[in-house]
């Protein structure tokens, strides 16, 4: 998976996790247009370790692919009810507050 976590000003963090083989997609979802790229989702692959750690503190965290949704399934952050597919791709945004 590759995996960017970006840091807001007010110390808060974003992660960003996408399955390997989406990097490089777009995405129609109605009008709008998605592009999975390595400027939002990073250009390192991490381990599932890696990715679970860096969710388990995030505010905000955006997931594209079945091994992504996985692991945010594993901490009981999100489950199937909150899950889009777009062109047949798992995503789902989760928002801690």
């Amino acid at each position: 998976m590759f995996l960017k976590v970006h840091h807001m000003q007010s110390g808060e963090e974003i992660v960003a996790v996408c399955d390997i083989e989406l990097m490089n997609r777009r995405l129609l979802y109605g009008d709008v247009e998605i592009e999975i790229s390595r400027r939002f989702f990073g250009e390192r692959t991490a381990s599932e370790e890696e990715v679970r750690e860096a969710m388990k503190n995030a505010a905000f965290i955006n997931l594209f692919g079945e091994r992504a949704l996985s692991v945010a399934r594993s901490l009981d952050l999100v489950d199937e009810s909150g899950c889009i597919r777009i062109e047949g791709v798992p995503h789902a945004q989760i928002f801690r507050i």
